[in-house]
This record gives C-alpha cells, structure tokens and sequence, in this order.
C-alpha cells in the first residue's frame, strides 16, 4: 500500500512540473500535504526548522561561489583564449576542431561544475569557427552538447555537493572520485570522434601549427589549471573543505582576471548578478526536496520502500539496471536537477542497503544526469547549444548529433558496473 502512495504522489509530482509549475513548488506542495495528511498542522511547524537549517548549511556555500567562480572564467574572456590553446594542439587530430570542443569542455569542466555553463560556454566561442570551416553541423553541435555533460562529473560540481549534502557524504571523496571517470570519459569521446571521422572518409583537419607556437598559446591554459590544482588539490590534500576550496578557487581566478586588466565593476556586476539568480534558483529546488524528504523520513517511507524493493531478491546488478532504465526515461521529461533531488531520498537508501558504496552510486547517479542532459525532449544541453548557433537550422541536428555520445555514456556506466574501482580507488587513496 505505501508503494502504490509512493508511485502515485511521485507521479502527481513530475505531472506538476510537465504541465509548468516550478520544480521546487511541486516538490514542496507534494512534501507538505503529504506530510499535514499523515501528521496534521503540528507537521508545518517542523518545516521551518528544515528549511533555516538547509539554508544556515556552510556546505551548501560552496554552490555560489563555484558558479561565481565559472561565470568569471566565461567573462573575462579565459575561456575563449582556452580554446585557442586547445585548438592549436588538438587540431591536427581526426576530427580537428570537433576534440577541441571535447578538450575545452573538459577543461572549462574542471572549473565551473555546471553542464549547462560549460555548454553554453564553449558553444559560443566554438560554433562560429566551426561553421566557418564547413565542419558537420550535426558532429560540431553533438559533440558540444556532450562535452559540456563532463560539467557535472568532471570536479568541481555543483550536482555532487547536492548530492552529497541530501545524502551525507563527504563532498571530498565524490570530487576526487569524479576526476578518473571523467577524464576516461573525455578521452573515450575523443576516440570515438577520431575514429568516426577516419570512417566516414572526411576527417577534418586544422592546419599545422608551429611547435614554438604551440607552446607559446599554451600559456593561455596555465590559469583554468592553476586554479583546479588549488580547488582539488586542497580537497585532497585535507587542508579546506569543499567551501573553503571554492573560495580559493573564486580568489585565484579574480587574480587573473586582474593581471589581464578585466577586473572591472561592470564585469563584476554581471557575475554577481547572474550568480544570484543560478544560485537562488537552486538553493530554492534544495530546499524543497529537503522538505520532501523531511516528509518522507517522518512517514518511513524510506523503510518500507527499501524493505520493498529488498524483497524482490534484487542483487546490486539487477538494481542498477533497473535503475538506469528508471532514470533513462525520466530524463526525457524532467530537468536533470530536479530529477536528482527528487530521486535520490528514496533510491541511496535501497542502493545502500543492497551493499552498493554511497561514492559509487554518487557517480553513477551523476552519469544519469549527465544522460538526461542530452536525451529528448527535455534534453537541457540539446536546447542550450541549438539556442546558441548562429544558422537556421532545426533541432534535431543536435538530438541526432549527440545520440552516439549517448550510447557511450550508457557503455560507460556498464564500465563502471564492471570495475567499479575506477570510481573508488582514488578516494581509498585519499583516505589512506
């Protein structure tokens, strides 16, 4: 009876958010009627505590300050000089320009930890040049749009610390186990790019580039690596939390932004403000899915879905499958975001209880998100990338064109299911 109240609220809840109400008030509205229901009004005066509480949680101060700190890098202008960089080293590859966009996307990743930044941001500075060299519209937007997915893996991320602050794990250990899987997810799109170009007989390339000049652009990488070796190495080291490091992260990058004469008021104000809105936009979402989840615990509705679900005889493996079917077709309907937060209180605990790492299932639950970033129709990454090029074309040049990158995230999660020390090994390191 509780799983059929369980299914019936959490489907009236995404029937909330398809037919446009806010995220965060769908998911408040279902948390306290559902709560008043099970407990009366004396329920709505346990809500106040919940929500002084999540927004009073140092942890979750990290969140603006790492937008703050991928708005500034967009900004000032570090990324496109970034990509010059990586183009001048990448472009002589199969595929040219199109492992630039990999390549950057990663690189910008390891910054800003958010998906839809990253996209936007390397979609604007790559398209035109792109466009210019008569690349595969399709190849150009798709791979765009799945670089800028390793957003959410690839540390810092914003999605990790949400996740870690709903499940309460360390947000060290989720950094530090994101960093192997996403630089192997990087290169694995990149052989994929490189193979299919040498496939289909028209592997573009760039024209070569001096080794003196080479080296010369590369100085325009030194900031975004510096200011990762301050953030993770921080974080490894266990000399500053995860607010701490993003402070230091916000404090390296300023001084860049400085040395190249950009640091002014009007770039500060619309840093400032486009952080308010991301990061009040979030921080409200947060909230709500604490209130769900204060309902959720109060009613044992974890207990009894976790003692559910165990009945089954489920094994780990056949959890996880379930799972990724699960979230495979939420994604195409639900923001990534929202999805996350609204699954993750009822799905750790059952992962948790079948024996799987809270770490590991943190990662697996990020590829999920990354998934639903560029899976139709609700693909963020699909609309965010199609919203910047510069032509007339249709959407489904970038649906089409990020489906292979689809599969290898699909592939990449059976990897992991496989050998789930690539998630794990480095935070046992960091541990010991």
């Amino acid at each position: 009876m509780t799983a059929t109240v369980v299914i019936v609220a959490f489907m009236i809840m995404v029937g909330m958010m398809l037919i446009g109400i806010p995220i965060a008030v769908a998911m408040a509205v279902v948390g306290i009627v559902g709560g008043v229901s099970a407990y009366g009004m004396p329920f709505v005066n346990s809500v106040a505590p919940v929500v002084w509480g999540v927004q009073n949680e140092n942890l979750l101060t990290s969140i603006p300050l790492f937008v703050l700190l991928g708005e500034l890098m967009l900004r000032s202008g570090i990324a496109d000089r970034m990509y010059g960089s990586l183009a001048a080293w990448f472009g002589r590859l199969p595929g040219g320009l199109l492992h630039t966009n990999i390549g950057s996307c990663a690189l910008f990743s390891a910054t800003s930890g958010s998906s839809v930044a990253t996209a936007a941001t390397i979609s604007t500075v790559a398209l035109p040049s792109l466009i210019k060299r008569n690349y595969p519209i399709r190849a150009s937007l798709g791979s765009i749009a799945a670089g800028g997915t390793l957003g959410i893996l690839i540390p810092p991320s914003v999605n990790l610390i949400i996740y870690g602050s709903m499940t309460n794990t360390s947000i060290g250990q989720l950094f530090i186990a994101g960093l192997i899987p996403g630089l192997l997810l990087t290169v694995i799109f990149m052989m994929y790019i490189g193979v299919s170009s040498l496939i289909s007989g028209h592997a573009l390339r760039e024209e070569p580039v001096p080794l003196l000049t080479k080296i010369r652009l590369s100085a325009h990488l030194v900031p975004p690596l510096i200011i990762f070796s301050i953030v993770m190495g921080s974080l490894y080291l266990g000399i500053a939390t995860a607010t701490e490091s993003a402070a230091l992260g916000v404090t390296a990058v300023m001084l860049f932004v400085w040395r190249a004469g950009r640091l002014q008021w009007s770039l500060l104000k619309g840093c400032f403000i486009s952080t308010g809105r991301i990061t009040g936009m979030i921080l409200l979402i947060i909230t709500a899915a604490f209130i769900l989840n204060l309902t959720i615990s109060l009613t044992g509705v974890t207990d009894t879905m976790t003692t559910w679900a165990t009945s089954f005889g489920l094994t780990p493996l056949t959890l996880i499958l379930s799972l990724v079917v699960f979230y495979l077709l939420l994604g195409m309907f639900m923001d990534v975001l929202s999805m996350q937060v609204a699954t993750v209180p009822i799905t750790f605990p059952i992962a948790v209880a079948l024996g799987i790492d809270p770490i590991w299932f943190g990662i697996f639950v990020i590829l999920m998100c990354e998934l639903g970033l560029i899976t139709p129709p609700v693909g963020m990454n699909l609309f965010v990338v199609h919203g910047v090029r510069p032509d007339n074309g249709t959407i489904k040049d970038v649906m089409y064109g990020a489906l292979p990158y689809a599969i290898i995230i699909l592939l990449f999660t059976g990897l992991l299911t496989l050998i789930p020390e690539i998630v794990t090994w480095l935070p046992q390191q960091m541990l010991n």
